[in-house]
């Protein structure tokens, strides 16, 4: 579909009669007339300033400025984790030669509407080269403090046999990049630990190796060269050539389709030198990236409708532009403010480059927004004040009430931190009291090292707090909050991807406890919730301080029919604590003689607790074999994905698994090999020969599918209606899921 845009406004030649600020508020509701403050400058949109710290080039820039000027900024940053300098490298349309070493507080990112609009021949990569770990100070592959860069929108073609190296942690997001290669490595290669990662509305080529990678999270891509690797919680939301679901080991959670998502809105130039930012459509239901059949749905919106925000700019001004209804673009630079942005006219877009940063500077919240619709903040970090914030961002009013279900707010690659640069503090990182809220990739961090640290130093309670129903997050990292990481109030909650750290420095167990309960639960879901969904969840601990603390659990939530996790898992990072259950009262301990536990899935339909893996090398039989040697029927109960079930080639084919006794049944999940049934039929029974139907589908797709049951029996069945293929019927795995009836 193409494109549509707002067209520019009329001070500068080339815009339209009505447009900017008068266009955006006549969409909030009010009159054309507002006057635009002096304190809010117009922009150009066809030569705006957009600071001292953005570099841009087009394909006339020789090849050697632009390499000198990538490195002489790979030398200031390597190392620079705490800093206050910021950058972006911005490619117009074109192609280019570089090798670009890409370090902190810098953003490289193409400024074509599509990835393929800007070539770069060479790298866009993360080392792993400066900081040591373990016991030898020599070793410097250490990539988990490599944090604050991102690189986007842009197509990088490896020369020939080469690899691209992406040795990330929090925070380093990588987002609609076309790469050509012949692999990608998530770590420095060889011993190094690597702690997070981020991928969205990619394509790659090549083979994902993920390492060392603790976790790592990648959403609507296309990993044409597959996946190889996981460690605790590799996850997977709508991504073509993901491997199929399986936990946890391999630690794969797979979900075929992200339910709702709004892509991230992002600068670029048109045709005729305009700068605009293109706003992505809302996709349901959606798999695969955005922009492989073409230009995306969604909306332009001329730069001339935005305050370019740069350094030495004032939040009076920042907040007069908004009164007008003008959107921001923040420069790279750290912006030391001693008002809230009261964000108020619905669409507005909050854009930030080169990971520019916002201190409140006298206790206040940074930014709030009203319960209005269509709001989008991206690639801003929120540095906490000495003086105490309530909350870091506010996503509404407490009391929120409208729907915004058709035009939800979003929130893009939105950082928070309290400590490490200075001292900070504040009560809640990023509070969501709004509905239908979309969060898409969040760090919030208690800083765990640099200046400023200390249990009464940088003081945090809560990461995330959602008060709103109908919030749905993408890509959540939560570390070393004082309380409960996360508290989720809100109805119909859907979270893909947790990763969590409780805090290194509590000084003692009786300090750190809730009450009669030891610690703080990671993941805090409200008693009175309903109904909530989260896959690939984990959360460590690390108590430097009194290596003797307990945490009870590391995710608490209320037992009842609509409430599933899926995929979870504590671990005691060297053994350096305790954490007593996964979820509730679920789950082995984790301490320094038993470092991981995994609980595969709690909750749900019918279970009112932990759902058990049932059909685990339990007795199986099947209408046919193709090879009784290499693909019988108990290769699908034996819990290993390289080896499968195949059937003769007809329709009428079946495999069963027998429980044992008669068990109350929740789920089942099927992954097929390329040989997958179009149309079948689960069906239970207790006897073995009087059998019911549970499931039916005459659309089947193949791949990783999970089906939720409310049944009971003692047998479980996969018959074969019609094949999709002209081979038989193949399965990796089927497993089923459910407890004791």
């Amino acid at each position: 579909m193409q494109e549509e845009h707002s067209p520019p406004s009329g001070a500068f030649k080339r815009r339209a009669a009505l447009g900017g600020a008068a266009a955006v508020a006549l969409a909030a509701g009010v009159g054309p007339g507002t006057a635009r403050a002096q304190s809010a400058p117009a922009t150009d949109p066809y030569d705006p300033d957009l600071g001292p710290n953005t570099h841009v080039f087009d394909p006339s820039t020789p090849a050697s400025q632009i390499q000198q000027t990538a490195d002489a900024i790979t030398d200031q940053m390597r190392t620079n984790q705490f800093g206050t300098q910021r950058h972006a490298l911005l490619f117009k349309p074109g192609s280019y030669t570089a090798d670009i070493d890409l370090r902190f507080y810098t953003q490289v990112a193409g400024l074509g509407l599509l990835p393929g609009d800007v070539v770069l021949d060479g790298h866009v990569r993360v080392e792993a080269d400066w900081l040591s770990q373990g016991d030898d100070p020599n070793y410097l592959g250490n990539a988990t403090q490599n944090f604050w860069r991102s690189a986007e929108n842009l197509t990088v073609a490896n020369p020939g046999g080469q690899i691209e190296r992406w040795a990330v942690s929090q925070a380093a997001p990588y987002r609609r990049v076309d790469l050509t290669t012949l692999e990608m490595q998530l770590w420095d290669g060889y011993q190094g630990w690597a702690s997070g990662g981020y991928f969205a509305d990619c394509r790659i080529s090549g083979t994902v190796v993920s390492g060392s990678q603790q976790q790592f999270f990648t959403r609507n891509s296309a990993l044409d060269g597959g996946w190889s690797g996981s460690v605790w919680n590799m996850v997977f939301v709508g991504v073509h050539g993901a491997p199929a679901h399986h936990f946890p080991d391999p630690s794969h959670t797979v979900v075929d389709a992200a339910p709702v998502i709004r892509e991230k809105p992002f600068l670029y130039v048109a045709p005729d030198g305009e700068y605009r930012v293109f706003r992505p459509a809302l996709r349901d239901s959606a798999s695969g990236p955005s922009w492989t059949a073409g230009t995306p749905a969604g909306t332009s919106v001329s730069l001339a409708d935005f305050l370019v925000v740069v350094p030495g700019t004032d939040a009076a001004t920042v907040n007069a532009a908004l009164a007008e209804g003008r959107h921001l673009l923040f420069t790279p630079g750290v912006y030391e403010f001693d008002q809230t942005l009261q964000v108020g006219a619905p669409g507005t877009i909050v854009l930030g480059l080169g990971l520019a940063t916002i201190v409140p500077t006298a206790g206040q919240t940074a930014i709030a927004v009203a319960d209005v619709d269509g709001v989008s903040i991206a690639g801003i970090l929120i540095d906490a004040g000495s003086g105490e914030s309530e909350s870091l961002v506010r996503i509404g009013p407490a009391g929120s009430a409208a729907d915004h279900s058709a035009d939800p707010t979003t929130l893009h690659d939105l950082f928070a931190r309290i400590g490490g640069a200075h001292a900070g503090r504040a009560a809640v990182s990023v509070e969501i009291n709004s509905h239908d809220v979309i969060a898409d990739h969040l760090w919030l961090w208690r800083g765990d090292h640099g200046d400023g640290i200390g249990w009464t130093v940088n003081p945090a309670a809560n990461g995330l707090v959602v008060n709103g129903d109908d919030v749905t997050v993408y890509g959540l990292f939560a570390e070393h909050y004082q309380e409960h990481n996360v508290v989720w109030s809100g109805e119909r909650g859907r979270n893909y991807f947790f990763q969590n750290e409780m805090p290194y420095d509590p000084p003692d167990q009786q300090t750190w406890r809730a009450g009669p309960a030891l610690g703080w639960a990671g993941y805090k879901v409200d008693d009175g919730v309903a109904e909530h969904e989260a896959w690939g969840l984990g959360s460590y601990c690390l108590f430097l301080d009194d290596p003797s603390i307990v945490a009870d659990r590391g995710f608490e939530v209320p037992q009842r029919d609509g409430v599933r996790l899926t995929s979870l898992v504590t671990v005691s990072l060297g053994g350096v604590g305790t954490i007593a259950r996964v979820v509730n009262d679920t789950g082995d301990q984790v301490d320094d003689a038993n470092l991981t536990s995994y609980v595969t899935e709690y909750g749900g339909q019918g279970s009112g607790g932990e759902a058990e893996l049932l059909s685990l090398d339990r007795p199986a039989a099947a209408s046919s074999v193709e090879s009784p040697d290499y693909t019988p029927a108990a290769a699908a109960f034996d819990g290993d994905p390289g080896t499968r079930w195949a059937s003769e080639f007809s329709d009428d084919q079946w495999i069963q698994v027998d429980l044992g006794s008669i068990r109350d049944l929740t789920s089942a999940e099927l992954v097929w090999e390329a040989a997958y049934a179009s149309a079948y039929e689960l069906q239970v029974s207790d006897d073995g020969h009087t059998w019911t139907t549970v499931h039916s589908t005459a659309d089947g797709q193949g791949g990783a599918e999970t089906i939720a049951l409310d049944a009971s029996g003692r047998h479980v069945r996969m018959q074969g209606l019609e094949r999709a293929t002209g081979y038989g019927y193949s399965l990796w795995s089927f497993d089923v899921y459910g407890s004791a009836a």
